[in-house]
């Protein structure tokens, strides 16, 4: 036995001293290359069973718990990552049945072998050092301000609650004290598979929503049962982004008499750019809108080529008009179609205007012949409306492709990865705001502006606060765009490629917190064991890396936040009666690579599929992109858990209140969707891939209940009192498959299920 020890320290010991030492020629530590000789020489002593052997291990257990402390602190994921495997061989070195063969009897007590007591003491102390650090979870106090008054009556009637996106509502019948009593009272199954995003809407004693191919569907919003189903018979694909609809919008005729047909609507727009409007009573389409319930939302685009555009977002009703964006298929090639905004007359379907960035205050529709801009940034995701003044909220992406922009013009480039207030009745935008300039990082805005009142300077302040995947967090007034907290302009890093113009500075919002790592080190590089590490350590070595927004290259960029966020469409919620933020937050690095076209081309005649990621040919640049997820070889991703946060942040005084990983001891894979708040003094979130849905202390961020669920929820939950049983009730949908959908953007195939989405009801025992 002790020989095969020693031969498994031998090999473990020459592989890494063998990677260490390539490691340690790219600039890298030199820890690896140093605890594999000594690995190996231990390895000899013990083989030919002689003590030092047993003490030259005890040598390596001490370089690793003062390696890891020195460049982990008291990390728990990083510092345990780095002595587990190590630690373990030497607790086996320590058994009996090693021990005899190495001393000759009569057999030491191990507490007084001089090695074993230091090794001892140093790992009790980083021991409980990791410890302390994993179950401290410091609580920042809550500034003591008055009370403001929440909009809205309660009801969830949009996709953000209300259509100021605050995911707030004031119930409280379930909150701290009882949230433990929680149980399902009914799970309803669409029979849908594919893509399952969608936050229901409650109106009255209904519920409304959608599923993949825009399926909308009404349920009883005591019992759950099915009140009726229209199925558009879209044939795009169920799965992938294509797949996808977050929600649908609801609007009541303001001069209808309430028994007529369709005086209150549901619309939905569509992956096969529709918007549909039908009977909230009895499902049917609305027969003065459009043609027969219906309007294309692809006239005036010019050539659209399959899959090019399509709706996932609910349209948001913004003094009147029903306002609408699209998505436009990433990275594909330039002069894809047009990004325009377009506000719609609710009842009829008209055209009432057109945000064309290309041809700003011009008629709603293109000329003869004509088309909406081409390569314009998109609005994919959902919007924002505050009617007393009379603007909808645009968070835009950026010109098509993503991670290229030398051929921008100054019109794609105005608007791009920002936001912008557009009056609602004209479509001539207000104001804008750019949150990254020149964007080539896929930072489009893709989180729903959430409009709030803030006391500022001891002032009230209309504010709109605009999340983003850079992980910043931009708040502005929103009547006039004035920045309300700081924001730098800072210097960022120069690109290498000799067509593009990367923009000297990048503005950083430097009164609100970041919720993105500053910069990362090699110290912050993760893996679940040693080779796990190097392979991480060297493939970080080898990129272009000089702090965030270090622009793509040849070479391969790390690329973090990754283009899934920092923020994604989940946005934040807050608490609007005690001004409390909810934030999430992923941390997960991509790398982008730049492919000259003659490389790419050469590669696709040789018949090799390159594998393009998340990037894609970018046809019509001098390059393409190849863009993936930066991880070890077993498919972690390299940089330190916590792979993504919930946190509160106290608007009064911007600062954190309590921040903390997700899922089973924080190492949870968060996806895209969001929070809610509650009056109850709760925050519910079930996006997390270990698929539980959980309430959090909004005050301490304790998690006070959870439940498994099916799979993860891939939508933000929901919360409305019961008009029948006047029961509180909070609701999550659940995908029949769950999917990736914010890391891996392709098509993909139709998987084996059984059953459908499901939308599961939790209520207070009776």
């Amino acid at each position: 036995m002790l020989r095969i020890t020693a031969v498994v320290i031998g090999v473990l010991g020459l592989a890494m001293a063998w990677y260490g030492v390539q490691l340690a020629v790219l600039g890298g530590t030199l820890y690896y290359a140093t605890a594999g000789i000594l690995m190996a020489a231990s390895a000899i002593g013990l083989w030919l069973a002689k003590p030092w052997g047993f003490r030259a291990y005890g040598g390596v257990l001490l370089l690793t718990l003062a390696w890891a402390v020195y460049e982990a602190g008291t990390s728990f994921w990083l510092v345990g990552s780095r002595i587990w495997i190590i630690g373990l061989l030497a607790l086996w070195l320590c058994t009996p049945i090693i021990r005899r063969k190495i001393w000759p009897a009569p057999l030491p007590a191990l507490w007084s072998t001089p090695t074993v007591i230091v090794g001892g003491i140093a790992s009790f102390a980083v021991l409980s050092a990791m410890t302390i650090n994993l179950l401290n979870q410091p609580v920042g106090e809550v500034a003591e301000t008055a009370s403001i008054t929440p909009h809205g009556d309660g009801n969830w009637v949009a996709y953000g609650a209300t259509h100021r996106g605050t995911r707030y509502a004031t119930h409280s019948d379930v909150n701290r004290d009882n949230v433990q009593g929680l149980e399902r009272i009914w799970e309803f199954d669409t029979n849908r598979i594919g893509r399952f995003s969608a936050t229901p809407i409650q109106i009255d004693d209904g519920l409304y929503l959608c599923t993949s191919q825009n399926v909308v569907i009404a349920l009883d919003a005591e019992t759950g049962t099915e009140r009726w189903r229209f199925d558009p018979k879209n044939e795009t694909p169920p799965y992938g982004i294509v797949g996808n609809c977050r929600g649908v919008t609801y609007y009541k005729l303001p001069d209808a008499p309430p028994d007529g047909i369709c005086a209150e609507r549901i619309f939905t727009a569509t992956t096969d750019a529709r918007m549909i409007a039908l009977d909230r009573i009895t499902g049917e389409p609305c027969p003065d809108f459009g043609t027969g319930g219906e309007i294309s939302l692809l006239a005036g685009m010019g050539e659209v080529k399959p899959l090019y555009y399509f709706v996932t977002s609910p349209p948001v009703l913004a003094s009147g008009s029903l306002a609408v964006g699209g998505w436009v298929m990433d990275n594909q090639e330039i002069e894809e179609p047009s990004g325009v905004v377009r506000g719609y007359d609710p009842r009829t379907g008209d055209l009432l205007w057109a945000w064309d960035m290309g041809r700003e205050g011009q008629s709603p529709m293109p000329p003869e012949g004509g088309y909406y801009t081409r390569g314009t940034p998109n609005v994919w995701s959902l919007m924002s409306a505050d009617d007393e003044l009379g603007l909808v909220y645009v968070p835009t992406g950026n010109a098509t492709p993503d991670y290229f922009g030398a051929h921008r013009t100054e019109v794609m480039e105005k608007y791009s990865s920002s936001i912008v207030a557009i009056d609602a009745k004209t479509g001539l935008a207000r104001w804008h705001f750019q949150t990254t300039h020149h964007d080539i990082w896929d930072y489009d805005v893709p989180s729903q502006p959430t409009l709030v009142d803030m006391m500022l300077g001891g002032a009230l302040r209309k504010a709109v606060i605009v999340p983003t995947k850079r992980g910043e967090l931009f708040v502005l007034d929103r009547a006039t765009g004035e920045v309300l907290t700081e924001v730098t302009e800072k210097p960022v890093p120069a690109s290498d490629l000799p067509e593009e113009r990367a923009s000297p500075t990048q503005p950083f919002s430097t009164g609100m917190p970041s919720f993105a790592h500053p910069r990362i080190t090699e110290q912050d590089l993760f893996g679940v064991s040693p080779f796990d590490q190097m392979a991480c350590r060297k493939t970080f070595l080898g990129l272009r890396y000089e702090g965030p927004l270090t622009p793509p290259s040849v070479r391969g960029t790390l690329l973090y936040p990754g283009p899934a966020g920092g923020m994604n469409w989940g946005s934040v919620a807050v608490d609007e009666a005690r001004r409390l933020m909810v934030v999430n937050t992923m941390h997960i690095p991509f790398i982008v690579e730049i492919i000259p076209r003659e490389k790419d081309e050469a590669s696709s005649e040789a018949g090799f599929n390159r594998g393009y990621g998340i990037g894609g040919p970018q046809r019509g640049t001098a390059y393409a992109a190849r863009v993936r997820l930066f991880a070890s070889p077993i498919g972690m991703p390299c940089i330190k858990p916590p792979f993504g946060e919930i946190a509160v942040v106290d608007l009064s005084t911007q600062q954190i209140v309590w921040r903390r990983g997700l899922g089973f001891w924080e190492l949870g894979f968060p996806y895209a969707a969001g929070s809610i708040v509650t009056g109850g003094g709760l925050i519910f979130m079930g996006g997390v891939a270990d698929g539980f849905i959980r309430a959090f202390d909004e005050f301490t961020g304790e998690v006070l209940w959870e439940d498994e669920l099916p799979s993860a929820s891939d939508a933000t939950p929901m919360t409305y009192v019961s008009p029948k049983s006047g029961r509180q009730m909070v609701i999550v949908t659940v995908p029949a498959e769950q999917v990736r959908p914010d890391i891996a953007h392709e098509q993909t195939e139709a998987p084996q299920t059984t059953s459908g989405g499901r939308v599961i009801a939790y209520a207070l025992a009776d």
